[in-house]
């Protein structure tokens, strides 16, 4: 009887341990890491608001836009070079062009359009900002969405 107790005893506690020694990983989402091949990528403009200044309530430029400029697509190649295509409508302008753009730290330039300080970055959403672009103390933040 003695060691029958003992063995319950014994596979009770086994599967105890078992059952709490083998938590489950919490499921996160994984980081996303700001570097060349990461942000390679086909984009489109979805935001662009502007503060005069710090205490200014932001304005949505992208309302400004023309309709054939909000559906443009950036595409970042991982060799250093973009592509700027006229998507969609097609503006009269024809701002189709190509260029090279680089990454250093948080910090995006281009020979082009492309400049500014990546705010954040979830591997699908891009937001950049530019500081004193029109006048001092003002902010224009960019949200590229990867398509």
């Amino acid at each position: 009887m003695k060691t029958t107790t003992m063995k319950w005893a014994l596979i009770a506690m086994t599967a105890g341990t078992m059952i709490f020694a083998c938590k489950k990983e919490k499921s996160s989402t994984p980081e996303c890491s700001i570097n060349v091949t990461s942000l390679s990528g086909a984009y489109k403009l979805t935001a662009l608001q502007y503060k005069a200044s710090a205490t200014a309530a932001p304005v949505d430029y992208l309302a400004f836009m023309e309709p054939c400029e909000k559906d443009d697509i950036i595409t970042l190649k991982s060799d250093g070079t973009y592509k700027y295509n006229n998507a969609g409508t097609v503006c009269e302008s024809d701002k189709i062009g190509d260029g090279t753009w680089q990454l250093s730290g948080n910090t995006l330039t281009s020979d082009g359009q492309l400049n500014g300080t990546i705010a954040s970055y979830d591997c699908k959403t891009l937001t950049y900002y530019v500081e004193n672009s029109i006048q001092p103390g003002d902010k224009l933040v960019f949200t590229m969405v990867k398509q």
